[in-house]
């Protein structure tokens, strides 16, 4: 047991990713790693003191009536209560020194990307060095069959770029979550999150929504691909131009009945999604709709 502690991944807190994910995650593995062990500490003197006043205390044959009552002791409450406040202000110290790290906005970023969240799938909007590039997601069809990863909406990002995410939402709330940056962040109508982090290793990468946003939340998917400048700016150039704005934005609270009764509001793909079940649900049907 003490030998499995020197495994990678324990040793990365069971951590998705690798320390080389992005620029961040050295400071946020480290950060959760060294908190569970001074919770451990904290945790095995605890143990071990309930355990010898378990041991010294217990009452014995010999012993008769009730023990000595004690009302208070005034330097032990003071002490129980000084220690657990230093613990919680050095934790909240260490935390809040890691947050101000990966918070600090990238004023020379050479990429910008506006990710809008909407029921169920993703927008991306992309500027680089002047240029401006759109992607508009798809929901997945999480039905059993194989190759649907594939097919998910999908994030390219640079290599070793610094990068700005401008984080909104279309509709209800959703929330931005790649598990191997380690960072999440929620995307709240009406207004703009931003997450700043460099990706300092290739791959691909698995992101979701992790807001509970309706029915279909579980197939709120995309993959993130971290490839070289030169493929990134080849697949730039397979986008369309521009960008898709707050045209697209609906908020269900603005119609009567919620969005069970809103009608047609539109996808991704143009297409508009159909509830041929009113109020109550029904299955859902794709139909064509204007932009």
């Amino acid at each position: 047991m003490v030998l499995s502690g020197c495994s990678e991944q324990v040793q990365r807190g069971f951590l998705p990713g690798t320390r080389e994910t992005t620029n961040q995650t050295p400071q946020l593995t480290d950060l959760w790693v060294n908190s569970w062990i001074a919770a451990l500490i904290v945790g095995l003197a605890a143990w071990a003191m309930m355990l010898w006043c378990m041991v010294a205390y217990r009452r014995r044959k010999s012993d008769k009536g009730f023990p000595r009552q004690m009302a208070y002791n005034v330097p032990l409450e003071t002490l129980f209560t000084i220690i657990p406040v230093i613990m919680v202000l050095t934790l909240w110290g260490f935390t809040d020194r890691v947050q101000r790290e990966v918070d600090t906005p990238v004023e020379d970023s050479p990429l910008t990307v506006e990710v809008y969240g909407k029921q169920w799938a993703w927008d991306f909007n992309y500027s680089y060095e002047g240029e401006q590039k759109h992607y508009q997601g798809v929901q997945a069809q999480l039905d059993g069959t194989e190759g649907v990863e594939e097919t998910l909406p999908t994030l390219y990002l640079p290599v070793d770029v610094p990068v700005e995410f401008e984080l909104k939402s279309r509709d209800v709330i959703h929330s931005f979550w790649v598990p191997a940056f380690l960072r999440k962040l929620d995307m709240v109508p009406g207004k703009s999150n931003y997450m700043y982090l460099t990706p300092t290793e290739e791959g691909t990468f698995q992101g979701k929504c992790a807001e509970l946003c309706g029915e279909y939340h579980s197939e709120m998917l995309f993959n993130v691909e971290v490839v070289s400048e030169q493929e990134f700016t080849s697949q730039l150039s397979q986008m369309e131009d521009g960008h898709v704005g707050d045209e697209y934005n609906r908020n269900p609270n603005e119609h009567e009945g919620g969005a069970q009764n809103q009608e047609n509001p539109v996808q991704g793909d143009g297409t508009t999604r159909v509830d041929s079940g009113g109020p109550t649900g029904g299955e859902d049907s794709i139909g064509e709709g204007d932009n």
